[in-house]
Formats: C-alpha cells, sequence, structure tokens
C-alpha cells in the first residue's frame, strides 16, 4: 500500500542550510504487546503506525520521486526501537540480493534507518540490511566521515513477499546512546537502494549541492519516558595457535603452540558514556599488511585493521594526532640493539612488535553536544635476546614499560560547527624521554552553511634522554598551525588554506608525521554539476594550485598545479575520471637525508603527469577497473630523461549470489630516478671514502603486484574468504653522484653494487561464524615469507623472483578463535 507524502506527519520545519530540503518527522508508537521479529510486519501494531514513504532520489538522478514506494514505520517499548519496512518492486527478479560477510554490502538491494540521537546534526548512527539478511552498521562524525569499523548488536529479519522485500528491525537501547530527558528529539532518516537501476533514495531528501550528511536528516518524534539502559556487556576469548617455521637448525624446534585468553568488556557509565576495555588482547588473525619496499625517506602507513583500533574511534581521530599503530608497535630500541652487542655477540631474538597488556577508551557526548573521549593503554616491557660465542645469553631491553593516553574534548555548536581540544602523551618508565601533543581545533560555518572558516594550533613537547643513549632526545619543543576559509555548499565550492610546520614540530610518538619543517598555501576549487545532462549522470570536479617552503631555513620547495574530474555514464553506468598535475623544477630537501635540513638538495626538473581510470558497472557479473598513469620530466644537465609509468588492471566475476572472485594487477616503472643510494658504513673502503657524503644513484625501479581473491558466503552470518598476495619490486643502479650545494651532482666512480630484489608473499584464509548475535567462531590460515635479494643476487625477473620466493622458507599459522558474548540485560530477562 503507497501512502501519500504529508499523511500521518506533522508539518515540516525549517533548517539553517540555505541548500537543504524541509526537515520532515515521523511519530514513533509505543508498544502495548510484544511483537515477534519474523520479517512478516503481520502484528496490527505496525499497521496503526504513521508511515514513512516517498522518498527522493539522491542518485544517480537528484530530485525524483521514487517510483516503487517504500513504506516504514518506528515503535518503541522501554528496551529497544523497532523498525518495519517493505520495499515495493516491480517484480521478484528486480531484488538484488548477493550474500556477503558482514559490514560487506555486495551487489544487493539495502534498507538503512540513520538515527541522531542527541539531534546535534553532527553525529549519528547507521543501520542497514540486505534483501540476504546481511547486517552493516556504521558511526558518522565530522572527524571520522562514515566509519563502518563501528559495531553493534541488534537482531533483524528479511523475507521476499511476492514483488515486495520486507524489513523487520529490533535496536536495543543498548546498542545506541541518548540523554535522559523525558521526551525524546532524534534525527531520522532512511535509505533504500535499487542497484538494478543504481538507484538510493532517502526519506528526507539530501541534497548533494548542500554540505553536511547528519545535518540533512528528518526528525522522530513521540518516544517518551524511556531511560537510558545498563550497557554491560563481556565478551570473552579463547585462541589457540599452531606456528610452524622450517629453521632447519639443531636444538631449534620448527612448531609451536600457544593459548591465548582474555576478554572485551562494554560498561555504559552513565547515558552518554561508554567504556571499551580489552584485556591481554589478541590480534594474532588481523589482516597481514600490504608491505613494501621503501626507499622513500618517509615512514610507510599502514592501516589499522585490529578491530578495538577501528571502532568507535571518531573522536580520537580529531585533528589526526593519533596514529593507532603506534600503540604495540615495533619497540623504540629495536634498531638500537646491535649497537649494544659485546664481542663476540650477536642478535638470537629481536621481537618486532610490543605486546599490550591492556586498553581502555571512554567516550560519549552530553545532551549538550560536548563530546568527551580518553584513550590508555599499556605494554609491557620487551627484550631482544644475544648470545656471545660461549653460548651465554642475556636480554637487552628494546621497549620499556610504556603508557599511552588520548584525552578528547569535542564540543558541538550550531550550524554543523565546532571547537576541540586534544592532547596525547606517551610515557615511558626508566631514564629514556616523554613526549606530549596538544592540539586546539575549530570549524565555525554561517547560518546558511555556505561558508566556513576551520583550523588548528598545535604544540609538541618531548623531554627526556634518547633511548640507549645520554643524550638529550631531539624536536624538544615544536609548533603547527593551519587555517582555511572557504565556500562549503552549492555547485561551486572554493577553499584558501595556510599552515606552518616548524621544523622541531614532533608529533610521531603517538601520531603519525611523515616529515616537519614545512610553509604551505593551497587555493583550491570545486565545480559538480549534480543533474545528468548530455550522456552523463554527473560531473565532479576539482583544480587548483599550492606553494611550498621549507620553515627554517626559508627555502623554495615547489609549486604545483592541479586538477582532476570524473562522471558516470547514463546508459552503461560507466565511471571515467583523469587527474594531472604540472610542476617548474622542484627542490627535494629530505631525500639526501642529512643533518641540517636546507643545505643540500635533489632537484627534480619542470614535470607534468596524470592518470586516468575506467570502472565497469559492478551490477554485472563480470566487472572491471582499469587505470593508467605517467609522468614525464624535462630535460635537466644532461641527465637521462627521466620518466614514470603504472597500468592497474582489476578484474571481478560474480559467479552467483554466494562466490565471487577478484584478480588486481599493478605494475609500474621508473626510469632514470635519482635518490638516497642506501646507508654507508664503514665496512669497505668506499664506504669509508664516501661517509660524510651524500650519495645519490641513478637508478630504474620495476614494482609488481599480484593479488588474488575470493569469497563464499554460506548464509547472511557464515563465510569463507581467501587472498594471496605477492609483491616485488626490483632496484638497479646504472651509476653514482655525489651531492652538492645547490643542487649540483658529481659522478663519482662507486662500484659498490647496490641492486635490489625484494619479494613478499602473503595468504590470508578466514572462516567466519556468527553464530550467535556478538558471538563468533573464526579459523584463520596465514602464510607468510619475504627476502631481499642483493648485489649480484638481485634479479629484475619476475619468474625469477617468483620461484626465489615460493622455494624460501615460509611462516606458517593456524589460529582458532572463539568470542562469546553475555549482555548483562539478556541474562537479567532469563533470570527474571
Amino acid at each position: 500500500m503507497s501512502v501519500a507524502v504529508g499523511q500521518n506527519l506533522p508539518p515540516t520545519a525549517p533548517v539553517p542550510n540555505a541548500n537543504a530540503a524541509p526537515k520532515r518527522q515521523l511519530q514513533a508508537v509505543r508498544l502495548t504487546q510484544p511483537i515477534k521479529l519474523d520479517g512478516l510486519l503481520d502484528e496490527s501494531q505496525w499497521q496503526e503506525a504513521p508511515v514513512a514513504t516517498d522518498f527522493i532520489q539522491n542518485r544517480p538522478n537528484p530530485g525524483p520521486h521514487e517510483k516503487n514506494p517504500t513504506e516504514v514505520r518506528i515503535l518503541y517499548d522501554d528496551a529497544a526501537l523497532y523498525v518495519g519496512a517493505v520495499m515495493h518492486e516491480a517484480s521478484a527478479d528486480s531484488i538484488m540480493r548477493e550474500l556477503s560477510a558482514r559490514d560487506d554490502l555486495g551487489n544487493s538491494d539495502f534498507f538503512g534507518i540513520f538515527l541522531d540521537t542527541y539531534n546535534d546534526q553532527l553525529n549519528g548512527y547507521g543501520f542497514f540490511i540486505t534483501p540476504g539478511g546481511v547486517q552493516l552498521d556504521s558511526r558518522y562524525s565530522p572527524a571520522g566521515g562514515e566509519d563502518f569499523a563501528w559495531n553493534a548488536v541488534w537482531d533483524s529479519r528479511t523475507a521476499v513477499r511476492g514483488t515486495d522485500w520486507v524489513v523487520e528491525m529490533r535496536i536495543p537501547y543498548s546498542a545506541i546512546r541518548f540523554s535522559a530527558a523525558p521526551e525524546q528529539l532524534w534525527g531520522l532518516n532512511f535509505a533504500r537502494q535499487r542497484k538494478r537501476d543504481n538507484q538510493k533514495f532517502f526519506w528526507n531528501e539530501l541534497k548533494p549541492e548542500a554540505n553536511g550528511f547528519v545535518n540533512q536528516w528528518g526528525q522522530l518524534q513521540g518516544i517518551r519516558d524511556i531511560k537510558p539502559p545498563l550497557r554491560l556487556s563481556l565478551t570473552p576469548y579463547v585462541s589457540t595457535y599452531l606456528n610452524h617455521y622450517p629453521y632447519q637448525e639443531q636444538g631449534v624446534r620448527n612448531t609451536s603452540t600457544s593459548f591465548n585468553g582474555g576478554a572485551d568488556i562494554k560498561y555504559g557509565i552513565n547515558e552518554s558514556f561508554t567504556l571499551d576495555a580489552t584485556l591481554v588482547p589478541d590480534f594474532g588473525q588481523t589482516q597481514s599488511d600490504n608491505v613494501v619496499l621503501n626507499l622513500t625517506p618517509f615512514e610507510v602507513q599502514y592501516n589499522e585493521n585490529r578491530q578495538f583500533f577501528t571502532e568507535g574511534t571518531e573522536l580520537f581521530n580529531k585533528g589526526n594526532l593519533f596514529y593507532s599503530r603506534r600503540v604495540g608497535a615495533q619497540p623504540v630500541g629495536f634498531h638500537a640493539v646491535k649497537g649494544q652487542l659485546g664481542k663476540g655477540e650477536q642478535v638470537v631474538k629481536n621481537p618486532g612488535e610490543t605486546r599490550l597488556l591492556n586498553a581502555a577508551k571512554v567516550s560519549g557526548r552530553t545532551s549538550k553536544g560536548l563530546g568527551i573521549g580518553l584513550f590508555n593503554a599499556l605494554s609491557n616491557d620487551v627484550y631482544a635476546t644475544v648470545r656471545d660465542s660461549t653460548g651465554q645469553e642475556r636480554d637487552v631491553l628494546t621497549q620499556p614499560f610504556s603508557n599511552y593516553n588520548i584525552v578528547v574534548l569535542d564540543q558541538s555548536l550550531k550550524n554543523n560547527s565546532y571547537v576541540s581540544l586534544v592532547n596525547t602523551n606517551v610515557t615511558r618508565w626508566g631514564r629514556t624521554y616523554d613526549a606530549n601533543v596538544t592540539g586546539g581545533l575549530f570549524r565555525f560555518a554561517d547560518k546558511k552553511n555556505a561558508y566556513a572558516i576551520d583550523g588548528q594550533v598545535v604544540y609538541s613537547r618531548r623531554r627526556g634522554k634518547s633511548f640507549a643513549s645520554d643524550a638529550d632526545v631531539n624536536n624538544q619543543d615544536g609548533f603547527k598551525y593551519q587555517v582555511g576559509v572557504g565556500k562549503i555548499s552549492g555547485n561551486f565550492t572554493w577553499k584558501v588554506s595556510h599552515g606552518i610546520e616548524s621544523d622541531t614540530y614532533d608529533s610521531n610518538d603517538l601520531g603519525l608525521l611523515l616529515s616537519n619543517n614545512s610553509i604551505e598555501q593551497a587555493i583550491d576549487f570545486n565545480y559538480n554539476k549534480y543533474k545528468p545532462f548530455w550522456k552523463v549522470n554527473n560531473l565532479y570536479t576539482y583544480w587548483g594550485i599550492s606553494n611550498q617552503m621549507l620553515y627554517n631555513p626559508r627555502r623554495y620547495r615547489s609549486v604545483q598545479l592541479y586538477g582532476g574530474g570524473n562522471t558516470t555514464f547514463t546508459k552503461s553506468f560507466m565511471t571515467v575520471g583523469a587527474e594531472f598535475d604540472a610542476a617548474p623544477r622542484r627542490h627535494d630537501y629530505f631525500e639526501p637525508r642529512v643533518s641540517p635540513l636546507g643545505r643540500l638538495y635533489v632537484r627534480l626538473p619542470a614535470n607534468v603527469g596524470g592518470n586516468m581510470f575506467i570502472s565497469s558497472d559492478y551490477r554485472k557479473k563480470l566487472a572491471y577497473d582499469v587505470s593508467v598513469s605517467g609522468r614525464y620530466y624535462a630535460q635537466d644537465r644532461g641527465r637521462p630523461n627521466r620518466t614514470g609509468l603504472g597500468i592497474g588492471i582489476s578484474p571481478r566475476y560474480r559467479v552467483s549470489n554466494q562466490l565471487t572472485f577478484r584478480y588486481d594487477l599493478s605494475w609500474s616503472r621508473q626510469d632514470n630516478q635519482i635518490g638516497y643510494a642506501g646507508g654507508m658504513s664503514r665496512q669497505e673502503p668506499l664506504d669509508e671514502l664516501y661517509l660524510d657524503e651524500s650519495v645519490l644513484g641513478r637508478r630504474r625501479v620495476v614494482t609488481v603486484t599480484n593479488t588474488v581473491s575470493g569469497s563464499y558466503t554460506f548464509n547472511n552470518r557464515m563465510s569463507f574468504t581467501i587472498r594471496t598476495r605477492h609483491y616485488t619490486s626490483n632496484v638497479h643502479y646504472y651509476d653514482y653522484l655525489r651531492l652538492l650545494d645547490k643542487g649540483q651532482e658529481e659522478a663519482i666512480d662507486y662500484r659498490r653494487n647496490r641492486d635490489t630484489s625484494f619479494n613478499a608473499f602473503n595468504v590470508d584464509a578466514v572462516y567466519s561464524w556468527w553464530f550467535a548475535p556478538g558471538s563468533q567462531i573464526s579459523v584463520v590460515w596465514k602464510n607468510a615469507v619475504s627476502s631481499f635479494l642483493t648485489a649480484d643476487k638481485a634479479t629484475p625477473l619476475y619468474f625469477d623472483n617468483l620461484t626465489n620466493t615460493v622455494n624460501t622458507p615460509h611462516s606458517n599459522s593456524l589460529s582458532i578463535k572463539v568470542l562469546y558474548y553475555l549482555d548483562y540485560l539478556m541474562l537479567k530477562r532469563k533470570n527474571s
């Protein structure tokens, strides 16, 4: 049954956004009798509740009303919110329903509800369900955007009835947070995706030209006299590991086993704040990192795959001052062990990770819009083991007992604005140094949400001795600030920004800072068309110009002009896009890796580069992504021309609604690249000769990555995935040179072979069964190997490297982990 817009709904209310649609309202109805969660919606109270309908299309053509109606009703009681939805269709085979793992949408329709429980128009929850019953949930915030790493425990049922598909949800109040007010007013929206036509609809119209997402939701009224429940849950785990590595050494066992146990705890301190803690955590089943050969002077940033550090961390990500991989990372003295060896000693064991004892976080937001986040983690001492020629062993401390702490205060303001204070602190026991970073952030928008100014000011402080040294730590005091102003709504937007990072600013103890000592200004423009025109559905474009300088001493670094855009064709739903950038001569002060910064630089000649990509229609069984990139450098003082080329191909094939395969190939080649030729040492006369010089090499770098993955989903609670990745990168040096002042170079007779071939191979196979809400059994097999081939052993031939990788001893791990979710309220109801 289709219900006309406005029926059973109060009049709409205005919103403070010049481009946003009016806010719709929906009335929730209190349950008088229990309902059965079966996806049928046959209880009488469903029929008596007001209906939200007449959804409005957001993609691919914003504005039109849906032709196949959606009907949504909301009920509630003292324990949960109930959502019933009917999605009408033209025919049953129009309902696309690929099965996938939890939080993976796949090639499927979906229905979703959004809740802004404090009605602050900044932060919210999303709960989604597909026709196959696959659940997805997310958090929304200015810092984290759309965060599907967040998981809640809730229940749902779906059913296909004729030409309709039906959803019934039960969202317990323990899964969300809200105030203790006697009458609630929540932000509300619903979403529906019709994958057959690639259409997405929202109940409260979401205008793409308006700034913000949560602030464009409607309102949920009528929820009265509910109390935030006691939110207390315990998820104990047990895990066992069988590890194998062929050491082929007498007295050393190739196989080892381990048994672990611990728990995750969630406790609702009050209606606003929740304590999350993990005791003796086990992260052995997390997906393997995509390890690469790093030739740059900067650290490689890896994805965070540990659930505790990805779930509910939107407050801690404010200002980008927290890099969670620092917690439990490589010990600070990992590379200092060799410098502490005595005569005849060698390293026997040097752990590459710091074992956490526990970690906890408290986060929430008050009814006045004040968000508070507290994070704390403790790691134990870490020791390396060294052995002398007599067989005597001793321990060398590489990581002292450490405390990691974060405090965040985030006040939401009117007009989608906020002010925030962030503090991170690392305290290490013993003589080594401690680190502290404090930052203030702000964003102020006008009443129409058309213009905004934002910025941040950060101060870093480090005190103490460098690890395993009597010297004071460097970068003791530093600062950073950034400010920007611009137009944020409409088809045409722009922003002007300026920022400085001092040469002593250092947030790397608990954050990620690739480089400091920088002054940067930029002007950015965007022009987007959201309505279909010509043969395309939309058009998104951007362009701008930036300038970079060293902060101390003041030195020119670069000027860059850049731009790009993408569009989707109406009939084929093929998306195409392109990006470009152009720059005059650039001075790279970081590649020489000398101190103090600013004396030497590698010159990069004027260059132009870009990339193009094509992405086909994912609704089809066979789909693909293809990308091509290239860069050309101008002739520079007799150097051979420097060039770069990259190709990416990624086909995917959906065998059925349960079985999918994907292949990713990435190939790149850089010719005549000028780069640092590796660390010099005193081991050879040639190294001694150039020890105090910055020796560079002209090189060719070829990198190939092959990744094959597949997934089979048995049902909406059980799945199997496997991912195999082989990475190889080959570096061949043509000749070497000495770097002089003002970017001058001098050829040298450096004859040491610095060629390198690096190979990495990983297999991650995961069987996962959610046998009860919040409870899971996972079986994981991980295979890993990596190797460096240097000098004459290095080979540029791909299949030679693959053969070497296959024949190199592999590390294998088979693990089983069981988590069981225990909720206090559920146990209480069973015992009452």
